[in-house]
């Protein structure tokens, strides 16, 4: 099979160096790829919204398969662009079609979605420009800390937690009236604050049948102990060492299964993966919201535990026999520490040359924003290179990625040194 993986990030790479791993691969494109997929696939300069160009390089390269990585391209409507063109329909899509999507592209969309399946998920009410007022008028109902939801994509950076009342009102209108994230924004969703502790369950499905991948937490905060500014992610580990069976067996019977029933009631048609971020308060899990792909860096250490052919898993996707396979998952635990440019996740340099790659032992360094230049490897985005690393716990697999960070450099490199802190 000849397969394309649509994304540049470290999610992609991991995607990519799954793949390779399959006998059923034969050859693999990354679009556009980094400086970690140009090591074992053909990187192809196209973005993952350039649709036209995607199709182009689909035919002339007569490919199979497309494994979509980010969100942009599932929500703009990728795969129902591939069933509606005669030339491409035969190509498989792992990916939600659009009105699916929706699950991503619109919090609202989620929140309406969990009320009519009752699934577990704070209270809330939606706000636009004409009714600020009323949600200043919400936000006094509510107990602190306030939490405030751009309704669109935000590339992660649409949830506000405030603790001030007066602070909230005026960020509202920072969010509504003034567009602090654009069209992201010209919709909030308010809701009550959960207090608890968070983690991500990851779901396959066929559209009919699913399959539950392992649990990870990840670390959104630049700081140590989970302080300042909100990030792509900074580390994260699988299993969650606090999601006990009994917690488990909850989550599929109160979350995964209305999920996915409820996506057939719907006629959301799904093929792919389900991202649920969950919180658990007290002995019971919420939803906090949905995503329609995998998370990154959760995806460097849920696929690296994943002992199955991955294009085994996609084919069963895409003519919806997931129910056939069975899914096979290493017992040891995985984790990945996150590096990061200086002065992410605000402004910061780029072209900075990484070194010591070459060093790295009994980890798997996974790129994101680094590509190849003039044969060097050099940074290219925020967050630069995700360690994954395996052990029979997740304090000894971190230890490993720590000690192979040290190894690395690159101007003003940063990492979190206290990922699992919590737990």
């Amino acid at each position: 099979m000849t397969i394309l993986i649509l994304g540049s990030g470290g999610r992609e790479h991991t995607f990519a160096w799954k793949t390779a791993q399959s006998s059923k691969c034969t050859k693999l494109y990354v679009a556009p790829g980094n400086s970690g997929t140009a090591a074992i696939a053909e990187n192809v300069n196209i973005g993952v919204t350039d649709f036209p160009a995607i199709k182009q390089l689909v035919l002339d390269k007569n490919i199979d398969m497309v494994v979509v990585g980010p969100e942009d391209p599932l929500v703009q409507g990728i795969h129902d662009i591939f069933l509606n063109d005669n030339a491409l329909k035969h190509v498989a899509v792992i990916g939600p079609q659009k009105a699916a999507a929706e699950l991503e592209g619109s919090k609202e969309f989620a929140k309406e979605f969990m009320s009519r399946h009752n699934i577990p998920t704070a209270a809330y009410q939606s706000f636009n420009k004409e009714t600020v007022e009323e949600g200043y008028q919400f936000l006094e109902t509510l107990n602190p800390p306030y939490v405030l939801k751009a309704d669109g994509l935000a590339a992660g950076k649409g949830v506000l937690i405030i603790n001030d009342l007066e602070d909230a009102k005026t960020e509202l209108k920072n969010m509504l009236v003034d567009a602090k994230f654009g069209n992201a924004s010209s919709k909030v969703v308010i809701e009550e604050f959960l207090d608890g502790i968070e983690l991500s369950c990851f779901v396959l499905t066929d559209g009919k049948n699913y399959k539950i991948l392992p649990t990870a937490k990840d670390y959104k905060r630049i700081g140590e102990g989970d302080t300042g500014l909100n990030t792509g992610g900074m580390g994260a580990i699988s299993p969650v060492p606090f999601a006990t069976k009994d917690f488990l067996n909850k989550i599929e019977e109160r979350i995964v299964k209305p999920t996915v029933l409820g996506l057939q009631k719907d006629n959301l048609p799904y093929k792919g993966f389900i991202f649920i971020g969950l919180i658990k308060v007290g002995d019971d899990p919420k939803v906090i919201e949905y995503n329609v792909r995998m998370g990154d860096p959760e995806t460097e250490v849920v696929l690296p535990r994943l002992k199955n052919d991955i294009l085994d898993i996609f084919q069963a996707i895409a003519n919806q026999t997931l129910n056939t396979i069975d899914i096979d998952i290493d017992e040891r635990a995985a984790t990945t520490v996150m590096t990061v440019s200086g002065g992410y996740p605000e402004a910061y340099e780029k072209g900075k040359e990484i070194t010591g790659l070459e060093n790295v032992k009994d980890s798997i360094p996974f790129h994101a924003g680094a590509i190849v230049k003039d044969g060097k490897i050099i940074t290219s985005g925020g967050r630069v290179l995700a360690m994954t690393s395996y052990g029979k716990t997740y304090e000894e697999a971190l230890k490993k990625s720590y000690q192979n960070i040290e190894k690395l450099h690159f101007d003003k490199m940063y990492y979190r040194k206290d990922i699992g802190f919590d737990l």
